[in-house]
């Protein structure tokens, strides 16, 4: 029997990809570790999936100042001492990371011990925590076409993202009955990330009364954003959130409008859904996502506003051009070569694991 160890953690992107890898793994025989940080997002998430889980010593390696750069690089220190014995002991065939900070000590423990270890990077270019660890990889996997370009040649493999299957398992009916919608008009989902977005809802509401004119809504605000005011408008749903009804509304939605984290618009592109993407600002983030955004921009899969830009009046005529326009996307979405990430990624693991 084979053995892997799987490590990434920090935030639920970081695992969800390596989770969806799961059922391949078990199917082929692999006998799955999972490393981790002591108390991180990951231990719940993975020991859910009935996965033994080993906690490492993690620390962040920041670009801006804080105290905690002077404490951190010895937790990293430790976590290598911690990740080193544990895979002596495990004796893992191949390691695969799914980065985070976590994820590096364990890398480079393999890459000391002479393990295979495969690193997947999900945005245009790769984190800091990947960029420490790429020289200890044998394989380096990525999204898109234009990373190919930051990392080392030999070890790219542009293979896309991990998708769960249970992603393509939802009931179109079962969506509609669930928010109260018929067949007549077309399914319109917003999602603005697990907090929501203030620019996109406030955009949303602002062209309401319009977008429903053409079509039914789901609007996924996020904590503590629901708008009592626009509660009871027929053809208009929201929530905070939704868990276990989402491949569902999946299975119902015809255009969809989303921020442009890299695990998102990965399963966007699998379900082949057109839609429209609102990345988040370069004053809120590293600038990945505007990155991400204008490489689906430019292959033809998604139409991108910018959120300083963002009013209900572009919104609105965004999204009914989208739609007119949907046949051709979803065609130009279903020639793309990443649709069978899972796959790709599975046979690397095996040629690296002989």
């Amino acid at each position: 029997m084979k053995t892997i160890v799987m490590t990434g953690g920090g935030t639920a992107g970081h695992v969800t990809p390596n989770l969806a890898l799961v059922p391949y793994l078990k199917q082929e025989g692999y006998e799955i570790f999972y490393i981790g940080s002591y108390n991180g997002i990951e231990k719940k998430m993975v020991e859910n999936a009935g996965i033994t889980y080993y906690g490492i010593s993690s620390g962040k390696l920041r670009r801006y100042h804080d105290w905690k750069n002077f404490t951190d690089p010895f937790r990293v220190i430790k976590g290598f001492a911690e990740a080193n014995q544990l895979l002596k002991h495990l004796k893992p065939d191949v390691v695969f990371s799914k980065g985070g900070f976590v994820s590096v000590p364990v890398v480079m423990a393999a890459g000391r011990q002479h393990i295979p270890a495969i690193i997947h990077e999900s945005d245009m270019t790769p984190g800091l925590a990947n960029k420490l660890a790429i020289p200890f990889a044998s394989k380096v996997c990525c999204n898109f076409p234009e990373t190919m370009n930051y990392l080392p040649e030999g070890k790219a493999v542009h293979t896309g993202s991990p998708i769960r299957q249970e992603l393509f398992t939802g009931n179109k009916e079962a969506g509609l009955s669930f928010c109260g919608f018929n067949n007549e008009k077309p399914v319109l989902l917003i999602m603005g990330g697990s907090i929501g977005s203030r620019f996109i809802n406030n955009a949303v509401w602002d062209s309401l009364d319009s977008l429903l004119r053409n079509f039914q809504i789901v609007h996924l605000v996020g904590k503590g954003n629901i708008n009592k005011d626009m509660e009871g408008k027929a053809g208009y749903q929201q929530y905070e959130f939704i868990s276990e009804q989402l491949n569902d509304i999946f299975a119902m939605t015809d255009i969809m409008i989303s921020r442009a984290g890299a695990n998102s618009i990965s399963e966007i592109l699998a379900l082949k859904i057109p839609n429209i993407l609102i990345p988040l600002s370069a004053k809120a983030s590293r600038g990945d996502q505007i990155l991400n955004a204008a490489s689906y921009e430019k292959q033809g899969f998604s139409t991108v506003l910018q959120e300083e830009e963002l009013t209900g009046e572009l919104l609105l005529s965004s999204v009914n051009n989208v739609f007119k326009n949907r046949d051709a996307i979803i065609e130009k979405m279903a020639s793309s070569k990443l649709l069978d990430a899972n796959k790709v990624i599975m046979d690397l693991i095996k040629s690296s694991a002989s």
